[in-house]
Parts: structure tokens; sequence; C-alpha cells
């Protein structure tokens, strides 16, 4: 089998070499520089490769070197903290060897081979392992990393040492092989685990839009399709701060060079609410910016997705962040072009909801064979050019993911934050949380949720009739369907993400402020009948009070005392008339 070819032909990224017999997805060498890249076609005696790097004074003749081995990650203690690109080179240390500017054909290990980690077993010498089984724990950042058995070992362990070892350094004997802390997987392959687990465990994020109106399990997927300015990457930095997964993965994939640079800025200065540790320590972050080779934004995705899997093997529930995947889908349809393959809808592979579902299939909340649940949550920002939500990226991940989180322009400049229709979006999960809904939070929050939908809806029909005939026309008891859609609206589905107060609300005070909203619609109702003016009813202090109540410091007191205070306005109202 030839090792070494030649290039036959440049195109662009794509490069086609001769002379060299690989297998699909081996990792080859181009050029003199070395230039990485991965084989995605064999036709006869030429290989198509797709290089990671920019190809710009590659010429026929030069060499090309088959690694034989796929695109592998690195998977052991560091992972945490780090900023990678599409290939898992670390970028800070790519940017301490040469500057600013990546050069080409430079090659960077994912972790690092140098620092010693402090090891701790857990198992014991004569012990049956199988691949996945916990050896020990390495103290990483404030998380504690599990060192399992790569995949490939088993038997009896023979020996395990307790010290300070490097990733490369042996740290024990299992069947006659030795074991290392550091693992490689094939980025392209899902690791293997026990059994998937029913979606039947909500993935907290402490956004009321989210919780309550359209919620997402731990192991679920969702999709988060917007126009630009709507607020996509807003809403997954809240969701990777407050959001009760353990581990944050998130993968900036083909945005543009600003909004990553603000993303990198803003995520070591986060905070974890939790431990009140910068959130960075349990964050790995994949840069891959639009004015980056495209064929690496390709990769970037099964690159995040291999190192989340990697945690949720060990037993912890880890949130995946994709932004976006609109641009990982043009990078396919650039590569499908230079391959001259027959298009389908607007360019796109005809492959590309197959690609799209080999991604988000790997989410889920499984049992690993070594005893332990953890789980993968996946959510994708979709950029659909214009905001034209019937384009094949945002219909394809329609028909795969099961959350749909739209965001809508006119509220972005109704200046409703976070942007979420309610009418447009919806949740295909709450069926399966109900039952938990009902056990941990209050038997009758998924019917108040209903409720609630129910009001939104009247009011959009309503809506119609208003813009035709203005409001006064309508009966009072639509004006007051009115204004408690308007409650529900503002002071509910409405969430300051940099207010320190309503950032975050948690499921019981969710639930709290439903209930207040219900309460006060069923004493206007009331009200209403007793031929009380509905001005009178919406200029209630304790009305005004509930909307205010969200930024108070002390907002749970205040909650209290509102519920107090709310019958007795409501009985004066029908005195005074």
């Amino acid at each position: 089998m030839a090792k070494q070819g030649e290039i036959h032909r440049v195109a662009g990224p794509v490069v086609t070499a001769v002379g060299i017999s690989p297998r699909m997805y081996d990792v080859m060498q181009v050029g003199q520089e070395g230039l990485m890249g991965e084989v995605i076609k064999i036709a006869g005696d030429k290989t198509v490769i797709q290089v990671y790097e920019e190809t710009s004074g590659l010429k026929p003749g030069e060499k090309v070197v088959d690694t034989g081995q796929p695109l592998v990650a690195e998977l052991g203690p560091g992972l945490l903290g780090s900023v990678y690109d599409g290939i898992q080179r670390p970028l800070p240390v790519l940017m301490s060897s040469m500057g600013n500017f990546i050069k080409r054909g430079v090659s960077a290990a994912g972790l690092d081979h140098k620092k010693k980690w402090a090891f701790e077993p857990s198992a014991k010498k004569g012990d049956e392992v199988s691949p996945g089984s916990i050896l020990g724990t390495v103290k990483e950042a404030y998380m504690v990393h599990k060192i399992m058995v790569p995949y490939g070992v088993s038997g009896k362990i023979e020996q395990l040492n307790d010290g300070s070892f490097t990733v490369d350094e042996t740290i024990g004997v299992i069947g006659g092989k030795n074991v290392k802390m550091l693992q490689n997987w094939p980025v392209r392959s899902g690791r293997p685990f026990g059994k998937k687990l029913l979606p039947d465990i909500p993935l907290l994020t402490g956004q009321r839009v989210l919780d309550t109106m359209f919620p997402i399990p731990k192991g679920g997927t969702g999709a988060i399709p917007g126009a630009f300015g709507t607020g996509k990457t807003v809403t997954q930095q809240q969701l990777a701060k407050w959001s009760d997964a353990e581990i944050v993965v998130y993968i900036g994939c083909g945005e543009r060079g600003n909004e990553m640079t603000e993303v990198l800025a803003t995520f070591p200065e986060l905070e974890d609410p939790k431990t009140g540790e910068p959130l960075m320590q349990r964050t790995v972050l994949i840069a891959n910016t639009s004015n980056m080779p495209v064929a690496a934004r390709e990769c970037s995705v099964y690159t995040g997705m291999t190192i989340a899997e990697y945690y949720r093997d060990m037993g912890y529930n880890v949130s995946l962040m994709a932004d976006s995947t609109s641009r990982w889908a043009e990078a396919m349809r650039e590569i499908s072009s230079r391959l001259e393959e027959m298009p389908g809808e607007e360019g796109y592979p005809a492959y590309l909801s197959a690609r799209l579902s080999e991604f988000y299939e790997r989410a889920g909340r499984v049992q690993n064979p070594n005893g332990t649940m953890g789980s993968v949550s996946v959510v994708g920002a979709v950029s659909p050019p214009g905001g034209d939500l019937s384009e094949p990226v945002t219909q394809n991940t329609l028909r795969i993911v099961r959350v749909f989180w739209a965001l809508d322009s006119k509220l972005r400049e109704r200046r409703h934050f976070p942007a979420i229709n309610w009418l447009t979006s919806y949740s295909l999960y709450t069926s399966n949380l109900d039952a938990w809904y009902r056990a941990n939070v209050a038997q009758d929050f998924p019917a108040l949720r209903n409720w609630a939908m129910e009001v939104l809806q009247k009011e959009s029909e309503l809506q119609e009739i208003v813009q035709l005939v203005g409001s006064d026309a309508l009966p009072d008891e639509q004006k007051m369907t009115l204004e408690i859609a308007r409650m529900i609206r503002e002071i509910f589905l409405q969430q300051n993400a940099y207010h320190k107060v309503d950032t975050y609300c948690p499921l019981n005070r969710q639930y709290t402020y439903m209930k207040l909203i219900k309460k006060f619609s069923e004493l206007a109702t009331k009200a209403v009948e007793n031929d009380v003016a509905v001005d009178a009813i919406v200029g209630l202090p304790v009305r005004n009070r509930l909307a205010k109540s969200k930024f108070e410091d002390t907002i749970d007191h205040e909650l209290e005392e509102i519920a107090k205070e709310m019958p007795n306005q409501f009985e004066t109202l029908g005195e005074k008339k």
C-alpha cells in the first residue's frame, strides 16, 4: 500500500492526489508544508482530500503523505477551559508560538503533554474492568475528571499507580496493556453507550419562556433560528451560564469574527452562579470563524460533539451549543460544489439532511457501561439568510429536532427579549416532562402552561379584529383577555438577561408568577361580570407591583405580599363601584 503520492489537482480547499491508496477519512499531510487534510472521496486511482488549511501556493507534483489514521480528538485532563480551532489545535498555544496570525502547516496537541495531574485511583489491583470503567479521578479546575478504561482494553487490573502523571505516562496495566490518561477517539464516530433513556428530566435554564412554555429535556435537541440581531448568541450564553448542565461545549462554527471575539471576551469573565468560580473552568470553546479555512468548519461540530460525549461517559450532563449550523451547511455546500456533486435544493448537497441527522442523533440521555448516567443536550443556532425559515437548513433541522425556539425580528423591534415567538415556537417533549413537573413543582403546572398558551392564542385572534375596528369596539370580556395576555407577555415572557435579579428565575418562582397572573385573571373576570370598568382593573396598584417585582432583590417576599394583597384590592374595587 502506497504511503506517499503526489498532488494531481487543486480546487480551493479540495485537493486531488494520485499514487496513494488510503482509506476513507484518513488524515493526510499535503504539500511541502504538510497541510492537514482528510480523505473524502476515492475514485479509481484518484484520492480527493479536503484540506483544513489555506491551500494557496500548492501546485501539482508536491508530495502527499498518508498518516493511516482518521481525524481524532485528544481526550483527557486539560480539556476544560480550553479554546480550540476546528481541528482541536489550542489557539492560545498557536498564538504564543506564531503571534496573532496562524501560519500554515503548524500542528499543536489538543492537550498539554507536559503538565502533571494528580491521579487518585478508585479501582484496585485485581478488579475486573471493561471499556468505560472508572479507574480513578483527577481534579480539573473545580470539576472531577474521571479517568476511564479506553476502548479496546479489558481484563484484570494488574497494576494501578497513585501519584502525579502526564497524560502520556502509564498509570496502570490492564490485561497486559499499558493504560494512560490520554484517549484518542475518531471524531466522526459516536462513542458507545449502554442504552438510551427516555428524555423525561428537563434541562432547567432559568429562562421563563424556555422552562415553562417550551422546555427541553436533558439529552434533548433544539434549534434557535432567527435573523441577525434577534438574540441567538445572548440566548445561547444564557443557556450556557444558567442551565443545570455541569459541562458546556460552545462551538462557534463559521460565525463572524467580531461575534466570536465577543464570546471569547465575555465567557472568561462570566461567573458560574453555582460555585462563584469562572464559568470558563467548566467550558470548552471551539472557535472557527467565517474567515478561517472552510473545511475545518465542517469538522468543528464533530470535534465538539466528541468532547461532549467524553464527559457524558463520565456521568455528566453536557450542554452543547452549535452557533451556527447554517455556516456548517454552507461549508458542506462549498466542498460539494468543488467535488462537482449533483446539487440539491439551493445548491446544498443532497446528503444535507443525513449529515444534520447524524449530528443531532448523537444527543441523548444514556446509561453508560460503567453504570453512570449522563446526557448531551444539543442546541443548534440556525442563521437563515434574511430570516427566511423556509430555506433548506432550517427545514431539515426542524424535521430532526423536537424543540423549536423561533426568534422574531418584530419582537426585537418592540424590544421584547428573549425575542422568542410564542405562537410559532413549540416543544414536542412536554408530554414526556409533564410527570416530572407535577412531581417536582406542582400538580397544576402543565395546566397553567396550557391556560397561558390559550390566552396568548386568543389575543392573536383578537388582534386581527382590533386592527380593523379598534380595541374600543370590543366587549369588556375581550378587552380583559387582551390585558391578561399583555401581563403574560410583559411580566412573564420578557426577561432581562443583563439584570442581576431577572437574569435567572428558578422554576418554583416561575410557577408562582404564572399562578398570580391566573389569579388576577380570575378576579378580573368576576369584576368585569359585576360591571367594573376594565381601566379600573388595569390601574390596580397590585398589577404594577407584580410587573416591578421581578427586578426586586427581595423578590420572593414581594410575591408573597402581592398574593395577600391582590384579593383585598379587588374587594375594594367592588365596594367603590
